[in-house]
């Protein structure tokens, strides 16, 4: 039956922007102030709605940005990329295209998901006032609403794309399918270029908030989180939205569209004429639709202790029905057995692959939880060095960071193992997309934490009453717990995917080569490369730790400036002014983010044009393995430390105004740039580094290399 993958994930796609339409309409269908008195009413409108203003301003800003560079480097792509092996077409146009598409969605999938979460969090406030059911559905549906429309869109951009490029070149014939997928591949770089900048832009817009509002207002000032007297509390709210919404389903779209990108590349070699097995990796992502849906369907809340244990069973229930449904269709679409480089493969085989990254990607979430809730002992733990003040929490909280990372490492380095003994190459990539077979439901929890968190600045900034506050905590205490699950599952599949794409990257080069590249570490090109690559993701670190560093120092003067200049600030009868710090933030994102993004996409390109494949490979290579520690070390640290500081405010060592809480406070300070601008960005940097790669590889063997003659 040929076409009935393509037809399956078009209607699987559909289904899920259905989904997502259907969520939106049952979120915003609640008035935004149900069941509050007039002045209550009167006040959360007004934050609900500088909360939403300040993000869709910041967004349409940086949009406005990467507008113009993607049209820049476009115009680069089309004139650089040629395959001399195909002389009548302009694979060039064709993969600027594909770029600008996969851009395009990206942006749409982050424009998606804001709107919703500012939406969502006042009502999910209002919804607290009711009961801990209502809460839950309301932050859950708000992420529900972002899962599904980007996978949706995911799905049917990469259809889209492979129907209009196969048209387009339809006289390349199925011996040159590996031609048409590298052109495709742009689609997965267009994405990840949008992640790049999402990522670091609305790290360092976020962390410049947190820090200011924390150093001024809770240690300086003394009073609470949220407070409505803090000048940047406004900031703060926005840059949850900023980060972990619209930052991270970048983040995720990118790795989705880079694994299938790098999967078809390395399956158009081996299922050229078999349409349905090269077009299997998109399936993957569509299935993991209704399977989500029918996940969400059987979790409920009834009780506060339901929140987190819902949550963890949301990625269980899905991983289950996932690794059962794709074991038929692996029988059904990939070939009893098949030739990669010479070897024998089944597609058993291929089915273990994906079940090793859907376990190991379980696995990972798994172990940062284990690593970064205040429910077990790493960070029970930490929050005891507390005190003996901030020197000790600071060494503790590093330690508790690079320990964690052994045991997800030991993870991704079994499924890669596994994946490329049973089906090599193509194996690991069908291991990243199983990693990311639950990604709608990663997503929808990933959507659920900022906006339980703003609910609950919300509640404290309008002043409801502390039942509702204590509900919005239990949601956002749930919720930043499984934020690092996030964040850990999106470092385990950046590092698979990129491995896919170094995979794929070799694979495309031999082909245009005509001969197989090798990389050996005696050959001192390749050594030093690696080297070089080493060395990239602590240069990418310390410019984004420095770009915190800078926006935050501006956002700490102007908010001690308030303070000073501004009478009753701290009695509560003057006004801050918000808006002119979520303008210091969005100016100092807009700045700082532009370094580093230069940093991962150039890289690449002197590389391989001065000195060929085989440096870039090196240099892939090198940064993929110490990035994804540095990844993992960065996330689980500043996660450990927010975690450990609300351990306290909990009532545990002294609680909130101890010399404990205080040292707590100082640590999730330096944890914070670590766990959501670095640590995440470091991901980034691994992806689209290998991408970027593959889309140049023809421009790297037909014109790299110059100073080796």
């Amino acid at each position: 039956m040929p076409g009935i993958t393509i037809t399956i994930s078009t209607v699987l796609s559909l289904l899920g922007l259905g989904i997502a339409f259907y969520y939106m309409k049952k979120v915003t269908s609640v008035p935004v102030d149900l069941g509050l008195e007039a002045k209550d009413s009167e006040r959360l409108k007004f934050i609900h709605g500088a909360i939403a203003d300040g993000a869709m301003a910041f967004l349409k800003q940086e949009y406005k940005f990467l507008s113009i560079f993607m049209v820049v480097f476009a115009i680069i792509i089309a004139l650089l990329i040629d395959d001399s092996h195909t002389p009548d077409y302009r694979e060039g146009i064709y993969t600027a295209i594909a770029f600008l598409f996969g851009g395009a969605i990206s942006i749409a999938s982050g424009y998606i998901g804001m709107k919703v979460a500012t939406q969502g969090n006042a009502r999910t406030t209002v919804a607290a006032k009711k009961d801990i059911t209502s809460a839950f559905d309301m932050a859950i549906n708000s992420g529900a609403v972002m899962g599904f429309a980007l996978v949706g869109l995911a799905a049917l951009g990469l259809v889209v794309i492979y129907l209009v490029m196969s048209s387009l070149m339809a006289g390349l014939g199925p011996e040159n399918n590996h031609i048409l997928m590298e052109v495709i591949a742009g689609f997965g770089l267009g994405g990840s270029t949008i992640a790049l900048f999402a990522r670091v832009g609305g790290g360092i817009f976020t962390k410049a908030a947190d820090v200011g509002a924390d150093l001024v207002g809770k240690v300086e000032k003394g009073i609470p989180e949220d407070d409505p007297r803090n000048p940047a509390v406004i900031a703060d709210n926005v840059g949850d939205n900023v980060g972990d919404v619209a930052g991270m389903g970048a983040d995720l779209f990118g790795s989705c569209a880079e694994s299938t990108c790098a999967a078809m590349v390395i399956s158009a070699v081996v299922f050229a004429a078999d349409p349905n097995a090269l077009l299997y990796p998109i399936l993957i992502t569509a299935v993991g639709i209704p399977i989500s849906l029918i996940t969400k369907l059987l979790i409920g809340v009834k009780t506060s202790d339901d929140v987190a244990p819902a949550l963890r069973k949301l990625l269980i229930i899905s991983s289950v029905l996932m690794a059962i449904v794709m074991f038929f269709l692996t029988m059904a679409l990939i070939p009893e057995f098949f030739t990669l480089n010479g070897e024998q493969y089944t597609n058993m085989g291929v089915y273990f692959c994906f079940l090793a990254g859907l376990i190991s990607g379980l696995a990972v979430g798994l172990l940062t939880d284990y690593y970064t809730s205040d429910k077990y002992k790493p960070v029970q733990e930490l929050a005891a060095s507390c005190e003996t003040g901030v020197a000790t929490n600071i060494i503790f909280g590093l330690s508790l960071g690079y320990k964690s990372t052994v045991y997800p490492y030991l993870c991704i380095a079994a499924s890669i193992f596994i994946s490329w003994d049973l089906a090599g190459m193509y194996g690991v990539a069908i291991a990243s997309l199983g990693m990311l077979g639950t990604l709608v439901i990663a997503l929808m929890i990933d959507a659920y934490g900022p906006v339980a968190d703003n609910a609950g600045g919300i509640a404290e900034m309008v002043g409801l009453e502390s039942e509702v506050r204590e509900r919005t905590d239990i949601l956002d205490s749930a919720g930043n717990t499984t934020a690092a699950i996030g964040k850990g599952f999106a470092i385990g599949a950046a590092i698979l995917t990129s491995l896919a794409l170094f995979a794929a990257f070799i694979t495309a080069a031999s082909n245009l080569q005509g001969e197989a590249i090798t990389m050996s570490l005696l050959d001192p090109l390749v050594y030093t490369s690696v080297f070089v690559g080493a060395v990239l993701p602590f240069l990418f670190m310390a410019m984004t730790m420095r770009s915190v560093g800078d926006a935050a120092f501006e956002m700490i003067e102007e908010v001690r400036r308030q303070f000073r200049e501004i009478p009753g600030i701290m009695e509560g009868t003057g006004t801050p002014d918000y808006a002119e710090c979520v303008a210091i933030s969005t100016k100092a994102a807009l700045k700082e983010m532009i370094a580093p993004g230069v940093l991962i996409m150039g890289s690449p390109l002197v590389a391989g044009f001065l000195f060929g494949v085989e440096a870039v490979a090196g240099i892939l290579a090198g940064s993929l393995v110490v990035g994804g520690v540095m990844a993992i070390a960065a996330s689980n640290s500043g996660g450990a430390w927010d975690n450990a500081k609300k351990y306290i405010e909990a009532g545990n060592l002294g609680g909130k105004g101890s010399e404990e809480h205080k040292a707590a406070v100082v640590g999730d300070t330096v944890g914070d740039p670590l766990k959501d601008t670095s640590g995440p960005s470091l991901n980034i940097l691994i992806k689209l580094s290998a991408i970027l790669s593959l889309v140049f590889a023809p421009f790297f063997v037909e014109y790299g290399g110059i100073l080796l003659g």
